[in-house]
């Protein structure tokens, strides 16, 4: 294994300080090894504000289960761990905000700021992203053994395959073991390798056709012998039951470089799930491993902790470190909703494999999965190997479907393996579905807007709040002003929609979809309304409507509510697993007698792919423009419902859904309010030098809205903000709900937006439909809030 000078020295001292004496000096030769980051701070740094934030995160975290694991071999609970270590969490303000991915060519990102521009800076800091990753994320990993034995405890044919069960033994008093099954091709070699996980058997049995030597290690579910190394060195590393099985596969790794049949430069790995983190882990920290496939590794592997936040609808930290407590190291739990302010994320274990083979590999429509968030994490460890003049050896593919993988996948895994080991010269082919970026918009669209003399007329809110003629007059400017922002919208046609409820339809199965959308229950039956007699320009979406005990529409003029979802690119609307799921909400809203109404707005769900081509398509318009327009689609086809009150019409919406709201009310009358829940700060004052995305989400990131992306750095030449949109609505009811501790918003500029609005509901006598409430709390879509909407 290549080390720095540093490594060196660290292996020398344990090969020789074997883990033998107790577990106080065990944990104090382990902080020798790993002292905490630079950016950790103790208990003294303003313990009060840090016990404080403590019970906040012990208050938002679900109960631990600890029936698929405990924390650590010392401690069942999260709790038990903070009662034994003692631990708070960082004094947050005093840590670097980090919206977007870490840079890995960055050094002291956030504070110094220092570009990664020789080999000896960048092996500098691939040692500072290691120590980084065992604090936070892996846990610390014991060094590799110098007295491993091996056992061979079986030997047989299969044809001309030869296959042996091998047992290694190591670490203290080589209590460790981990068994190994290979599959040896016919023939002298040397041979490649795939190693994967005990369960991948069928896997390897491809590659062993394919020429490879199928290596499979005890480091899964289904046999899992890393599990006993959290007792053999509990109390001298805290490495998790991921890096566990990580440091198993480096063990196999350590047996196959005593072997002579082994091409020891052509060692690939890969599993699946939560094989696909152990995979990364192992390739990460592992410099003799050639290739890795984190095959739909999810959160944890392929998906960035920043972008399986709650508005993503992945497993974020919460769920996850509590639902599988054995897997991360305690930890990450402290940066539940602070995301922003970790210092490494999922791209740092990516660069860490550089200039080694990496295919990043997922489901585009699996519920765990974020293939937006996987794709920044692939461009930016692209940088990387460009970096290191290796650029086609990362690769990233995705496929249709759901969670699991079938034959072809494999063969295409192999594929990659063999192209890196230089098997093959076919370079993969690397389909990517966010292929925006602001400068590839600029040249397409041909525009050009200088922030200070953009030609627009600017409404002063507080000058025009003053007298109601006035703010009528200044509406029609906010509008166009927001238009303007929102993109030329080409000339379309009306779709009345279906009318009555005989015509509604199957729905998606027409053309098949992978999504399952909230289900019909006894008092919630389900009206598709689809192209044909569908909504808007040939989409699809789904009325919810209330029903009596015989299956019967309740009532007559229905109210509805038009719900949008957040940013989630796999599923839409179709929102699930632990606090995430939407089931729930449409079923409260049912039995209050209100019908939903739910469909994936462009670039989501089933309409993913849709949002590809969008700017080759439509250049001079936007994604959220095209939203707003969908919006005015929906509200035409429910407006003409014949059982529908269309007075009656609201709209909510959470996170990316609540920023559609407030557009669409602020330019269609016919919506009678609104709930928008973390759907906005205000933008002129959303500068990036203040911890955020700031409008580069919308020009830059996510590709919303472009033209905003000529303002970046000059945010107060917006031509038009939300307390002027918001005004827009009045008088008609708005409830925005702000969580106090939204890393992404200003919730102070919240509160003084709100207070200018206010303003303007009073011209109409209305200053009670406009309230804002602002829970202590992260930015999720949570029960507290759910009962608020």
């Amino acid at each position: 294994m290549k080390r720095g000078k540093n490594g060196i020295i660290i292996l020398l001292l344990f090969c020789f300080s074997p883990c033998i004496f107790a577990n106080s000096l065990c944990e104090k030769d382990s902080k020798k090894k790993n002292p905490a980051p630079k950016k950790s701070y103790t208990a003294s740094s303003d313990s009060l504000k840090r016990k404080q934030e403590l019970e906040w995160i012990l208050s938002v975290l679900p109960t631990d289960e600890v029936h698929r694991g405990r924390v650590s071999y010392l401690d069942e609970t999260f709790k038990d761990w903070l009662s034994r270590t003692g631990e708070l969490p960082p004094d947050f303000d005093k840590m670097s905000s980090l919206p977007f991915l870490p840079n890995p060519l960055v050094m002291d990102e956030g504070r110094g700021s220092t570009p990664v521009v020789s080999l000896n800076q960048w092996n500098m800091q691939r040692d500072w992203m290691k120590q980084q990753l065992e604090y936070y994320i892996t846990g610390t990993v014991p060094p590799p053994p110098v007295n491993l034995q091996s056992d061979i405890l079986q030997e047989k044919k299969d044809g001309e395959i030869t296959i042996q069960t091998i047992l290694l033994s190591f670490g203290p008093d080589k209590k460790a073991t981990l068994t190994l099954e290979l599959m040896i091709p016919p023939g002298k070699g040397p041979f490649p390798v795939f190693l994967t996980n005990w369960n991948h058997r069928e896997w390897a049995q491809i590659a062993v056709r394919r020429g490879y030597i199928g290596c499979l290690y005890a480091g899964a579910d289904s046999k899992d012998d890393t599990e006993a190394y959290s007792e053999i060195w509990a109390g001298c590393y805290d490495f998790t039951r991921l890096m566990r099985r990580a440091y198993g596969a480096s063990r196999a790794v350590d047996y196959l470089y005593t072997l002579s049949c082994v091409d020891k430069d052509k060692i690939g790995i890969t599993g699946h799930s939560r094989n696909g983190k152990t995979s990364l882990m192992a390739a990460a920290f592992d410099e003799r491993i050639g290739a890795c496939i984190p095959s739909s590794g999810g959160t944890g592997a392929e998906v960035p902790w920043r972008y399986n936040a709650h508005k993503y609808d992945v497993e974020d930290i919460a769920l996850l470190s509590c639902a599988q407590p054995a897997w991360l190291h305690p930890r990450l739990r402290f940066f539940v909703g602070r995301e922003n302010k970790l210092p490494i994320d999922q791209n740092s274990f990516m660069a860490l494999i550089a200039p080694r083979g990496l295919m990043i590999s997922t489901a585009t429509t699996e519920s765990a999965s974020n293939i937006f968030g996987i794709e920044q994490a692939y461009h930016s460890s692209k940088r990387v190997y460009q970096f290191l003049n290796a650029g086609d050896n990362i690769a990233i593919t995705s496929r249709y479907g759901l969670h699991g993988v079938n034959a072809n996948d494999i063969e295409g895994y192999i594929d990659f393996f063999d192209f890196v080991f230089n098997r093959t010269d076919r370079k993969p082919g690397n389909r990517l579905l966010h292929n925006y970026s602001f400068e590839t918009w600029c040249a397409l669209s041909n525009q050009s807007v200088t922030p200070h003399d953009h030609g627009l007329a600017t409404i002063d809110l507080d000058v025009y709040a003053s007298n109601r003629n006035k703010w009528k007059d200044s509406k029609q400017i906010i509008k166009n002003n927001l238009r303007w922002m929102l993109g030329d919208e080409p000339a379309g046609v009306t779709n009345p929609g279906p009318r009555s409820l005989a015509k509604g339809d199957i729905g998606e199965e027409r053309f098949g979809s992978f999504l399952s959308r909230p289900r019909e229950t006894k008092s919630m039956k389900i009206m598709a309304i689809t192209p044909y007699d569908g909504f808007g320009d040939n989409l699809f979406g789904y009325l919810y409507y209330p029903v009596d005990e015989t299956g019967k529409l309740l009532g007559e003029n229905l109210p509805v509510v038009i719900y949008l979802h957040e940013y989630d690119y796999s599923k839409g609307f179709s929102s699930m697993s632990y606090d995430h799921e939407i089931q729930s909400v449409f079923e409260d809203l049912t039995k209050l007698g209100y019908g939903v109404f739910a469909f994936d707005m462009i670039g989501f769900g089933n309409r993913l792919e849709e949002g590809v081509n969008f700017y080759d398509r439509y250049p001079l318009w936007s994604k959220m423009g095209k939203m707003v327009a969908d919006m005015k689609g929906a509200v035409d086809a429910i407006s003409n419902l014949d059982f529908v009150d269309r007075s009656r019409i609201v709209v909510s919406g959470y996170s990316l859904g609540g920023t559609v709201a407030l557009l669409s009310a602020a330019l269609d009358e016919r919506i009678a309010g609104v709930v928008s829940i973390a759907g906005f700060t205000p933008m002129r004052t959303n500068t990036l030098d203040r911890g955020t995305e700031g409008i580069k989400a919308y020009s830059h990131l996510h590709g919303l809205i472009p033209k905003l992306g000529f303002f970046v750095g000059h945010e107060s030449e917006i031509p038009v903000d939300f307390d002027q949109i918001i005004g827009c609505i009045a008088p008609r009811p708005v409830l925005l709900i702000a969580p106090e501790r939204d890393k992404d918003a200003h919730l102070d500029d919240i509160k003084k937006c709100v207070g200018q609005v206010g303003q303007i509901y009073g011209l109409y006598s209305s200053k009670d439909n406009i309230q804002l409430y602002t829970p202590n709390d992260y930015n999720r879509f949570s029960t507290v809030m759910r009962q608020k909407m």
